[in-house]
């Protein structure tokens, strides 16, 4: 499942509806606004997504690290919109056979998500607002 919406998600649930005969792991990943980054204090984000490329760029991603890993499934969730501190942003969930592909499909999938996907953020500090450029951490 793909997804981009501006309503949030139940990690819970992506985990639960996960569970089934062919999985033996499920490993997630949940991106969450922090309220701090490089000195300084966050107090909201806007996330921007050119919608219509983005679902095509994930579904390329998921596809990809299906095959290259051979696990069973991947979710990939993430919000648009302004978001507060402690906020869900993003949640990637792969399950598959064993915990080794799992692992690194699902780190795979964030890089690629990262580096690919049409998703802008705007920070919001007490500093002052701008657009991150290049977020690898």
């Amino acid at each position: 499942m793909i997804e981009i919406t501006s309503e949030d998600f139940s990690v819970d649930d992506v985990l639960r509806s996960m569970k089934e005969r062919t999985n033996g792991a499920i490993v997630s990943f949940t991106g969450i606004v922090r309220g701090e980054n490089e000195g300084r204090t966050v107090d909201r984000i806007e996330i921007q997504a050119y919608k219509e490329m983005a679902l095509r760029q994930l579904e390329d991603i998921r596809k990809g690290a299906l095959q290259k890993f051979g696990v069973n499934h991947i979710t990939i969730i993430h919000r648009v919109g302004v978001l507060e501190v402690s906020d869900n942003i993003v949640l990637i969930a792969v399950g598959g056979a064993h915990r080794d592909e799992s692992f690194k499909a699902c780190r795979f999938v964030l890089e690629q998500l990262k580096a690919k996907a049409p998703l802008w953020k705007k920070e919001f500090t007490t500093d002052g607002s701008y657009w991150v450029e290049d977020e690898k951490k």
